[in-house]
């Protein structure tokens, strides 16, 4: 009997300290992952509203929009908003004042200082550009001109690298007119790097000014 007893109590203490194994001991919850009854969820990668990249640290390297913009902004300036270069362009995507009045924008301390008002006139120079390029954009878009597959995405990036002028000349020219910027970079170049994105969102615009 009293051997029955010792054997009975030796697999209660067994399953005992195995089922402890499975049991948290003084566990603690990570303030880092509490979510408030008033909170949501929140998925914002990709969006379409551009505002919302603003404080993105690193380059976003995928073929939406939001990985278009940085990589042409990691090419222009590492994506720094208060970048002024040695020619005097300014910020993160690297506007000169020209373009900048071009757009609706006359104050360069204010523009420089803004990052919001630069997202926006990224996208309006985009708009103003596609407008202007729209014919070129619906007859070259897949063709191939001195090595290099004609996107939408392309084309305006070579825009914003050297105007719809410098892009024409070197579609027109089939590629022979190889333009480039006063730092050497060449139309070429951009529209070989930042081809294949996601620009489709991109109203084609006449006179887009930032609001």
């Amino acid at each position: 009997m009293i051997k029955k007893v010792i054997f009975y109590i030796a697999i209660l203490l067994t399953v005992a300290f195995i089922s402890s194994g499975f049991k948290p001991y003084n566990s603690q919850i990570n303030d880092g992952f509490r979510l408030d009854e008033t909170e949501g969820l929140l998925y914002v990668f990709p969006s379409q509203n551009n505002i919302d990249y603003v404080n993105l640290k690193i380059p976003y390297m995928g073929k939406y929009f939001i990985g278009y913009k940085e990589a042409i902004a990691h090419k222009e300036s590492q994506g720094k908003y208060r970048k002024i270069n040695t020619l005097g362009y300014l910020g993160k995507y690297q506007f000169g004042m020209e373009t900048l009045k071009s757009i609706g924008i006359n104050d360069s301390t204010s523009f420089i200082n803004n990052p919001k008002l630069q997202e926006k006139a990224f996208v309006a120079l985009l708009s103003k550009n596609k407008y202007e390029l729209r014919y070129y954009i619906n007859y070259f878009e897949g063709k191939v001109v001195d090595g290099v597959k004609i996107t939408e995405s392309g084309i305006l990036a070579a825009a914003h690298l050297g105007g719809s002028g410098s892009v024409k000349r070197f579609l027109n020219s089939n590629g022979e007119k190889q333009c480039k910027d006063d730092y050497g970079t060449s139309v070429r170049t951009y529209l070989r790097d930042f081809g294949g994105f996601e620009t489709q969102g991109i109203k084609a615009i006449k006179n887009a000014k930032v609001k």
